[in-house]
């Protein structure tokens, strides 16, 4: 499980003094790599049920593997990730043409024409992810979970000197068309770095992080860059028992935020009473002055919840 690092968090925290603080998180499953023309590796069942991919690529000179070549391997991972997609068109645009000569169904007619047209794009080697889908040809190949239609993050891995140039690493390594994809992100990170940084503590990580020019350790930056891919966003519950954060879908309703934190709140859900992130810190964390100030607005269950608003939910469950 990662924990998403969050500064707002950290400050609610000092505000409340709460016994508890939870922060946001997400599970990781790390897995081996994918070599090209190794696909068989790729119909794991972690891979099929991720919501997002996160591809570690090596930015250094090994001795076994010779000159990095950051372009060449996302190449090639984004290369087996289509081709094992367009094998799962073509078998079941095989099976549904054998259905439709026996019976034509309406609903596999309009799967065989969508199929057709991912398969069209696969073909010309375009992620299903560049793909605009409808919603309800969305609901329709939800359950083939195409693998090249999960977000995914390109993760350079650089070497210790590279670090400095670490922001630049789309225009070193020529993958500005990479950056450019739907939902593709281009990231860096040093692990041998990385490792010393996790060593320390305190004020000797800090001084280390500065002598290196780093305001955080990467890895605190590319968690929250997968939180983001993921298409989350969070939302803060404050008191003296606990201050938290809460992943949820960015777009999602009050109500169904409300039954992130329990399902009875959902269930006898009247009211959110929200606030802004900012709006809190500037009075001190007094709701009080909130209201005098009218920044505490009461919304409805259709409301839809933004990043870092703080909620508290009214909610009745009858007898």
């Amino acid at each position: 499980m990662a924990r998403v690092p969050d500064a707002r968090v950290d400050r609610l925290t000092v505000l409340f003094k709460p016994k508890k603080t939870t922060y946001a998180t997400f599970e990781v499953v790390d897995l081996a790599g994918i070599e090209k023309g190794e696909r068989a590796g790729l119909e794991a069942k972690e891979f099929r049920n991720a919501d997002a991919l996160l591809h570690v690529v090596r930015a250094f000179a090994d001795e076994a593997r010779g000159a990095a070549d950051p372009q060449r391997d996302i190449v090639d991972l984004e290369m087996e990730l289509i081709l094992a997609d367009l094998e799962v068109v073509e078998r079941r645009l095989e099976r549904l043409e054998a259905s439709i000569k026996k019976q034509r169904k309406e609903l596999e007619v309009r799967e065989q024409e969508l199929l057709g047209r991912l398969k069209t794009a696969l073909e010309a080697e375009t992620p299903l992810r560049a793909v605009a889908l409808t919603p309800d040809e969305a609901r329709l190949v939800r359950g083939f979970t195409f693998l090249s239609q999960k977000p995914i993050l390109h993760l350079i891995n650089v070497e210790e000197k590279a670090i400095a140039e670490g922001e630049r690493v789309a225009e070193r390594y020529g993958l500005a068309a990479v950056v450019a994809r739907p939902q593709t992100r281009v990231g860096w990170v040093s692990a041998v770095i990385e490792a010393e940084i996790a060593r320390l503590e305190g004020e000797e990580q800090q001084a280390f992080l500065a002598d290196l020019g780093l305001a955080e350790p990467a890895i605190n930056r590319v968690l929250r860059e997968c939180f983001g891919l993921l298409g989350l966003v969070s939302f803060f519950t404050v008191g003296e028992d606990e201050v938290r954060a809460w992943p949820i879908s960015s777009g999602t309703r009050a109500q169904d935020a409300a039954g992130t934190v329990h399902s009875d709140i959902a269930r006898g859900f009247i009211r959110a009473e929200v606030n802004g992130y900012e709006e809190l810190v500037a009075v001190d964390g007094s709701f009080d002055a909130l209201r005098k100030r009218g920044q505490l607005r009461l919304e409805g269950k259709e409301y839809v919840v933004q990043d870092g608003e703080v909620c508290h939910f009214r909610f009745n469950i009858g007898k």
